[in-house]
């Protein structure tokens, strides 16, 4: 990754986990959640515009694959669930439904989430499908590179399409992670023996 970039990401994660330390909160990693709290978030998604809605049963889906969480006296101030799609035997990851409370959310804790769950999947396939350009930026503090529809064999394009998650390029980027990228071609070479 590049030094400076690096260095970057190291500042913002170590201050956005200092801010947690001082505030009381706390970045846990578990796979459950009272049915009561996934409703409140699912009703969360389903609100706000810049979230995907994910029903209770979605997010009872991926909280299979874990999220990490930011609370404090039992009360959740942000969320991040891992998103599996299977793509012939394969799973593909992507991080979802990242949300932090408005009380707290200039402090880089969306980041902070975001690299608790990179770093968890990194032995994973992992990819990141955004419009905005915080989330791009983000993204490559992480370690995550850039690629385009022509990187990535047919077969993965049109099941990204069948999950609603091929975009228009020209507003959404994608980005995958070093192991991702590292076997890319590998992966493609796969499913394009599956055409």
């Amino acid at each position: 990754m590049n030094s400076i970039l690096d260095i970057e990401k190291n500042t913002v994660v170590d201050n956005a986990k200092a801010f947690c330390k001082t505030k009381g909160l706390e970045v846990v990693f578990t796979n459950e959640i009272p049915k009561t709290e996934l409703q409140m978030i699912s009703e969360r998604t389903k609100n706000l515009p810049a979230m995907y809605h994910a029903s209770v049963g979605m997010l009872l889906d991926r909280l299979k694959n874990g999220c990490f969480l930011i609370i404090k006296d039992g009360v959740i101030y942000g969320h991040i669930f891992a998103h599996r799609h299977t793509i012939e035997k394969h799973s593909v990851y992507e991080r979802s439904s990242l949300w932090v409370h408005k009380q707290y959310r200039n402090n880089n804790l969306g980041l902070l989430l975001m690299d608790c769950l990179t770093k968890k999947f990194s032995k994973e396939f992992l990819i990141s499908i955004a419009q905005d350009a915080t989330v791009h930026h983000n993204n490559e503090l992480l370690g995550m590179r850039f690629i385009t529809l022509k990187d990535l064999s047919p077969v993965l394009i049109e099941t990204l399409e069948k999950l609603g998650k091929l975009r228009d390029e020209y507003k959404y980027k994608y980005y995958v992670n070093p192991y991702f990228e590292s076997k890319i071609n590998q992966f493609n070479k796969i499913l394009k023996n599956k055409i």
